[in-house]
């Protein structure tokens, strides 16, 4: 005789599938949602660092001024058609700042396909002879870029064949701190060691400055001497200034 069901139990028992396939299908939305993750995690990677579409394909080069643009490019070396997320950034920025008048250079990436170099370039403040050679030196003592005759505006530095890089950076934060009015009736800086460094005026007069310490105070009392006619004034004590001559 068939079993008779009552509408009660025809509601549980579909209450109780619902509830099992609710179940499974809980478990199911795991594994999916994890594979889903996987899948997303895996063509991103695929995306940014092996796909073509997100490769390198132009280099940017700002805030030349004597250098070329060119001149930069190819001495960075980007690789062209590298994903642009595997590009070796501190690489390039390395092989940039080897250049003798960059002082500082920034790289990015900019997306989709680009790599931005940012150059800073030294700036000369004194020109030196160095094996017949006009160079400029920036304002860390650092000599850089040539010039076929020295630049009429920038003061000139002159040293010994023995004369140390330490010195130079001393003579440049001299030449830095001398004031326009100073600085134009200077013809050339002398250095011998990093305390002995002296300015020869355009009319001959020496000017005895000996470190670049206290430089401002040295300016400040050099330029009341001026107005007292001497063939040498002393300022490498500025609190003690002397003529002679």
């Amino acid at each position: 005789m068939p079993e008779v069901v009552d509408a009660a139990t025809i509601r549980s028992r579909k209450r109780f599938a619902r509830r099992q396939w609710a179940r499974r299908w809980l478990a199911w939305r795991r594994v999916v949602a994890l594979l889903l993750l996987f899948a997303l995690i895996g063509g991103t990677v695929w995306l940014f660092y092996f796909s073509g579409v997100l490769a390198v394909k132009d280099v940017e080069v700002e805030g030349t001024r004597t250098l070329a643009a060119a001149e930069v490019r190819e001495v960075a070396a980007v690789p062209s058609g590298l994903p642009l997320a595997r590009v070796d950034l501190d690489a390039i920025r390395a092989r940039v700042e080897a250049l003798a008048v960059v002082s500082d250079a920034q790289v990015t990436r900019t997306w989709p396909d680009r790599v931005l170099i940012d150059v800073d370039e030294r700036v000369p403040i004194a020109v030196i002879e160095i094996g017949g050679r006009i160079r400029g030196m920036d304002e860390e003592g650092v000599v850089f870029r040539e010039y076929p005759k020295p630049p009429p505006d920038l003061p000139q530095v002159r040293t010994s064949s023995d004369t140390r890089s330490d010195a130079l950076r001393e003579a440049a934060l001299v030449v830095e701190a001398l004031p326009a009015e100073i600085s134009r009736r200077v013809d050339h800086v002398e250095v011998a060691t990093i305390d002995q460094i002296s300015l020869v005026l355009r009319d001959g007069k020496n000017v005895v400055w000996g470190s670049a310490e206290e430089s401002e105070a040295k300016a400040e009392v050099l330029a009341g001497l001026l107005r007292h006619p001497a063939r040498t004034y002393d300022v490498s004590v500025p609190g003690q200034p002397t003529t002679t001559g």
